[in-house]
């Protein structure tokens, strides 16, 4: 995932696959993450708190991390959460 954006703009042009950013899309408007996905442009995301860029962050791992990544990721975190 590539974003672009300026400084000052919290609006930021994500770069996934065009076979992934309509679900990318769906599940972010779910999450209440402000966002537009116009016929053959690309994904456009507004971030203005952290915990929509964790969401978006997730969102993305979702569909471009490997399955065994995901895995380690859920792994590690049971294993984080026995130790307390």
């Amino acid at each position: 995932m590539k974003s672009s954006s300026s400084d000052t703009d919290k609006k930021h042009v994500i770069d996934i696959s065009w076979a992934d950013r309509w679900q990318v899309y769906q599940r972010l408007q779910e999450l209440d993450v402000i966002c537009v996905c116009e016929t053959n442009q690309p994904l456009m995301v507004e971030i203005n708190n952290p915990t929509a860029a964790i969401q978006l962050w997730s969102v993305i791992q979702q569909f471009t991390a490997s399955r065994q990544d995901l895995i380690g990721s859920i792994e590690n975190c049971w294993w984080k959460t026995s130790e307390l």
